[in-house]
């Protein structure tokens, strides 16, 4: 746990230099860890519950995809600021941006924006309905960022099912 606890601090947990005054000032002025665990779950609880009553309300005439659309989106923005509790503000939003994911990033926040936009100002329900898939691939493609060799694996797995696909068709 105490590693866990030094990758997610920005620590590699190798080192043994006394921390500066900002560092000290940043860790006495932040949450404890126990508080960061139990906020990121009940973050992350109220997300997934969320997502998963969107889903149950889909069903529900009329009113159904509505609620959906806001219970789903709410939900992704919990379970995406349940990540702030474990790394901090500051580091989440670094790291959310770095080169390896911001367009995955930009293109998530950008589908929860539209999403919403285009169920309740433009009320066109097929075009909500694309961003709410845009939006689950993107936070995937962004939740996936974050797993060493996970992206090289999907691409390699949907490459050769196109290829499997090209061969079946040829004969």
């Amino acid at each position: 746990m105490d590693k866990l606890r030094a990758v997610l601090s920005g620590r590699d947990g190798n080192t043994t230099s006394t921390p500066n005054i900002i560092e000290t000032v940043n860790e006495a002025s932040t949450l404890s860890w126990r508080s960061r665990v139990r906020g990121f779950a009940v973050c992350m609880g109220i997300g997934v519950l969320c997502s998963v009553l969107g889903v149950c309300c889909l069903f529900i005439p009329r009113i159904g995809l509505i609620l959906f659309i806001v219970f789903y989106t709410f939900g992704n923005i919990c379970s995406l600021a349940s990540t702030l509790f474990l790394m901090g503000p500051k580091k989440q939003l670094k790291r959310m941006f770095d080169k390896t994911r911001v367009v995955a990033t930009v293109v998530m926040l950008v589908c929860l924006v539209l999403t919403l936009c285009a169920a309740f100002w433009w009320k066109i329900f097929a075009l909500t309905l694309l961003f709410v898939i845009l939006q689950v691939i993107a936070f995937t493609w962004y939740g996936l960022s974050y797993i060493p060799f996970a992206r090289d694996a999907i691409l390699k797995f949907f490459s050769m099912m196109f290829k499997m696909c090209i061969r079946c068709q040829k004969n």
